[in-house]
């Protein structure tokens, strides 16, 4: 279909395309300029791929597409004039639901989880716009469409904010394309936060029944490995091999897709807690020879654990919580930030993930903790009346000395005649004792009762 000329100039080594002969018996070339031989191999074959596809109306390839987004202006315009592409029109040759099929198409990159959530959410753009054209879209529609996803479609919050997120990057990448100029989803918001009314402490006493329901071995290990280990599921578990188990050193290590692209490469090492080590044993004691991964019996892609983990819960007596999975990891976070005394980066390191995410999703505030918080309270108040009583008696024992009056009236001593006979000895008569206007009409000193006292 095409073939390679190489030409020597007085710049040096020049390639050339020269296609077969069309319907005039011509032989177009296509001038490639100063490149390597690599690289005209590479532009030889994605052109015959572009040949290919406009006479038989096959969709472009991802590479092939990838390579045409990359050509300079000069030769993808070579290759318009040629009608071997058509020619670009700003987005005014797209509908919505092309541009986000042939997006989808064009990224070979992402995960097989990844593309299928693009393309529901695909889905619900092409039946909200149907026809419209990308570079038609306005504001407005945006805005309705978010209206729809909740209306219509039925969406939580956090669901549609990130189906409007999905929405953001399709436009965005028109924008890069040069199919339109501005994202009408810009300033809509797509994160996702936090919902308290979802949460839910799955407590020791709940963790036993579900355990104790569980069917088999295997599934005790996979319910472990989530409300204990704090593991993403399916994803994290069904990796897991034996070879990752280190029984001499009480770990094991996990390989995490989601987190694949972080520097760490998305593994980390978790501890065998106490709660894990039984349930690991059994499992490994059962398993048959040869086997690689921990779990064996659930791995089929029909298989859905959450559905399982629904009745499993059932059978132990007790109703299904929101995000069954998630509030096993969030909970088993929470107690290890309890369990080190709030070491975030060791906790955050076991369960994988970010102190900020960790703190906004996954740490809870338990009945526990109130209670705790309760009792601590009450405890204060009874140490700050001590410390006052403490203050008060110190106060009372600096000031006692400067007294100069007692605090009660003191009564006047009573003076019998007894004590009189007593002291008279060193008695002396005075002018007050002679006085008798010191007492009462009809009383007299009872000391002067004895002549003796007189002298």
């Amino acid at each position: 279909m095409a073939s390679i000329i190489r030409k020597i100039t007085k710049t040096g080594v020049r390639y050339d395309i020269q296609l077969s002969p069309g319907e005039n018996e011509s032989r177009p070339k296509i001038s490639l300029g100063g490149i390597s031989k690599k690289q005209a191999d590479t532009a030889k074959r994605n052109i015959e791929n572009l040949i290919k596809c406009k006479n038989t109306g096959v969709v472009i390839s991802p590479a092939a597409q990838e390579w045409l987004d990359g050509i300079a202006d000069g030769l993808r315009k070579r290759l318009e004039v040629l009608k071997i592409i058509d020619p670009k029109d700003k987005g005014q040759s797209f509908t919505v639901a092309e541009w986000v099929k042939r997006y989808i198409n064009s990224r070979p990159d992402v995960k097989a989880r990844t593309k299928s959530n693009w393309q529901n959410a695909a889905k619900k753009l092409s039946a909200f716009f149907r026809d419209q054209l990308i570079s038609e879209v306005t504001v407005q529609e945006a805005k309705n469409f978010r209206v729809y996803l909740r209306s219509v479609a039925g969406l939580c919050e956090n669901t549609l904010r990130r189906e409007i997120g999905l929405a953001r990057q399709f436009f965005k990448a028109a924008i890069d394309a040069e199919l339109i100029t501005k994202n009408p989803f810009r300033g809509q918001p797509v994160a996702v936060r936090a919902n308290p009314a979802r949460f839910y402490y799955v407590t020791q006493k709940i963790a036993r029944k579900v355990l104790e329901a569980c069917p088999d071995i295997q599934w005790r290990l996979i319910f472990g490995l989530c409300r204990y280990g704090g593991l993403r599921c399916p994803s994290e578990v069904l990796r897991l091999k034996w070879q990752d188990v280190d029984f001499e050193h009480d770990r094991f290590t996990v390989h995490a897709s989601k987190t694949a692209h972080h520097a760490d490469s998305g593994i980390r090492t978790v501890p065998m807690f106490p709660e894990l080590r039984p349930l690991f044993q059994d499992a490994f004691d059962q398993a048959q020879e040869g086997d690689v991964y921990c779990i064996t019996q659930y791995r089929d892609k029909s298989v859905n654990l959450r559905t399982r983990l629904t009745k499993i819960i059932r059978r132990a007596g007790l109703e299904p919580w929101p995000k069954l999975f998630q509030n096993f990891r969030s909970t088993r976070e929470t107690e290890l930030f309890k369990m080190t005394g709030g070491n975030v980066k060791a906790v955050c390191s076991w369960i994988g993930n970010s102190p900020a995410v960790a703190m906004e999703h996954y740490a809870k505030v338990t009945e526990a903790d109130e209670r705790e918080a309760a009792k601590m309270s009450l405890l204060q108040d009874a140490e700050i009346s001590c410390q006052e009583k403490r203050v008060h008696n110190r106060v009372q024992t600096i000031a006692a000395p400067s007294r100069t009056e007692s605090q009660e009236p003191q009564e006047e001593p009573v003076v019998s005649p007894d004590d009189c006979k007593r002291k008279r000895e060193f008695a002396t008569v005075c002018e007050t004792v002679q006085n008798p206007a010191y007492y009462p009409q009809g009383e007299s000193n009872p000391c002067l009762q004895d002549e003796n006292l007189i002298s």
